[in-house]
C-alpha cells in the first residue's frame, strides 16, 4: 500500500519535470532549436495541423531554421502561421524552402526571458510540492484506517520527502541549464 503510493508520487512528479522540460524549450534561446516551431498550427484543408504534420522542419545554422513544405501550395500559409505566432519570428520563403532567422536576443529581452523561466521553474516546484502534499494525505488516512502503525507513517513521509527532494533538485538543473543557455551570446 504505501509503496503505491510513493510509486504513484514518484510518477506525477516525474511527469511535473518532463511538463516543465517541454514548456522551458517553447521559450526562444539565441539559438535554432526544431521543437521552437512544435506549437504552432497551420490551415491545412480545413483544418489545424501542427506544422511538423505538413512539413519538414530543420535547423540550418546556429540562428537560422529551414521549413520545407511537403506540399508547393503550403508555403504561403506556413509563412502566414510562423509571422502570427508570438515569438516575433520573420520568414522568408526561397523557393519551396522557408528560411527563418532568429534574432539575436538583446540583455533586456535575455532578463525578461530568465524571469519567465524562473517562474515556470517555481511553478514546476509547487505542482511537486502539491503532489507530496496528497501522498502525505493518502498515508495519514491509512493511519487514521489503522492500516499502518505511526512507526511506518514516519518512514513513509520521509520517504517521500526525499522523493519530493529528488525531483525539487532535478527541477533546479533544468532551470541551470536554460538559464545558462539564455545568457549565451
Amino acid at each position: 500500500m504505501l509503496d503505491e503510493i510513493m510509486k504513484d508520487a514518484a510518477t506525477r512528479m516525474s511527469k511535473s519535470v518532463a511538463a516543465l522540460q517541454t514548456e522551458l524549450t517553447k521559450i526562444r534561446t539565441g539559438r535554432a532549436h526544431t521543437s521552437l516551431l512544435d506549437h504552432i498550427t497551420v490551415e491545412y484543408y480545413g483544418s489545424q495541423v501542427p506544422l511538423n504534420q505538413v512539413s519538414n522542419v530543420g535547423v540550418e545554422d546556429s540562428r537560422t531554421l529551414t521549413v520545407t513544405p511537403w506540399e508547393k501550395d503550403m508555403v504561403q500559409p506556413i509563412e502566414k502561421a510562423i509571422m502570427g505566432s508570438d515569438l516575433g519570428l520573420n520568414p522568408s520563403s526561397a523557393g519551396t524552402v522557408i528560411r527563418v532567422p532568429l534574432p539575436a536576443l538583446t540583455e533586456e529581452r535575455r532578463k525578461d526571458m530568465i524571469r519567465v523561466v524562473r517562474q515556470e521553474a517555481e511553478g514546476g516546484r509547487i505542482a511537486v510540492r502539491n503532489i507530496r502534499r496528497d501522498a502525505m494525505h493518502d498515508v495519514k488516512e491509512l493511519l487514521k484506517e489503522k492500516m499502518i502503525g505511526e512507526d511506518e507513517e514516519r518512514r513513509a513521509e520521509g520517504e517521500i520527502q526525499e522523493i519530493t527532494d529528488k525531483y525539487v533538485a532535478e527541477i533546479d538543473k533544468v532551470l541551470a541549464v536554460k538559464e545558462e543557455e539564455l545568457m549565451e551570446i
